[in-house]
């Protein structure tokens, strides 16, 4: 995902589950179809659902948040990486066209890898089980 108002409608719209060192959003297709209601209907929030039923949108695709409270660029950048590679092994999981969010919290930047990895399975692991 690069898209602003699709990072925006994932975490608004979606469910979430947080660890110590990152925050996950989860938004299936049929969330942005129906379900959750916006009381304030936005262009830029209808965008991004149609944008989530292109034909390309079978993909479930995902996008990483990591603020400067994490470290400087090279930390944030290593922290992104790790993250980016953790989440390619999990994508076949995720629901066909839903949009993923992981938002580093400032753990993040001295945790070890097993422990991303640790953190992450779980939380997608509690997102997936809550709809299941």
């Amino acid at each position: 995902m690069r898209r602003r108002d699709e990072f925006t409608l994932t975490v608004r719209r979606g469910v979430r589950a947080g660890r110590p060192h990152v925050v996950v959003h989860l938004l299936r297709r049929d969330d942005t179809a129906h379900g959750h209601s916006d009381p304030r209907p936005a262009a830029n929030v209808r965008a991004a659902a149609a944008a989530a039923h292109r034909p390309d949108g079978d993909l479930p695709r995902a996008g990483f948040i990591v603020g400067r409270n994490v470290g400087n660029a090279v930390v944030r950048n290593k922290v992104r990486r790790r993250l980016r590679h953790l989440v390619a092994r999990h994508l076949d999981r995720l629901p066909p066209g839903s949009l993923l969010v992981v938002r580093a919290n400032p753990a993040a930047a001295s945790a070890r890898y097993d422990e991303l990895a640790t953190d992450l399975e779980s939380a997608l692991d509690r997102l997936l089980r809550r709809r299941a």
